[in-house]
């Protein structure tokens, strides 16, 4: 009897399209063909074949590092931004609930002063 093994995790299992490829790996596919071929077939007018092709090469490399780069089972641009949000967006030093609330309410109190001087030069302007 025949034995197949089942993934326990779904989520993890990627359809394939065609040429055993996902949908995303055939579109980023298409655009570095797009952006490739037409590179390679203007510039071989102008230089040799070999700086021709490495021109088409560095413009394409990027999108398909894009297109197959996966990291914790996060593609390339959702990697990207968490990072991002990890090194600018986010504190360095973590605070608890308590000092996080204290520092908001804080800063409400401080705009909400900030509105009402704002009214209040109004009001007497007028």
């Amino acid at each position: 009897m025949a034995y197949v093994q089942i993934p326990k995790d779904l989520k993890k299992v990627k359809t394939k399209l065609m040429f055993n490829l996902t949908k995303r790996q055939l579109i980023g596919f298409c655009i570095a063909g797009l952006v490739g071929i037409p590179c390679y077939l203007f510039t071989r007018q102008y230089f040799t074949n070999d700086i021709a092709i490495t021109l088409m090469i560095i413009l394409a490399f990027p999108i398909l590092f894009i297109t197959f780069y996966e990291k914790d089972g996060l593609p390339c641009e959702a990697y990207l931004k968490y990072m991002y949000m990890s090194k600018y967006q986010q504190p360095k030093v973590r605070l608890s609930k308590k000092k996080l609330r204290e520092r908001k309410e804080a800063k409400k109190l401080e705009q909400s002063k900030a509105n009402r001087t704002k009214k209040d030069t109004k009001t007497k302007g007028a």
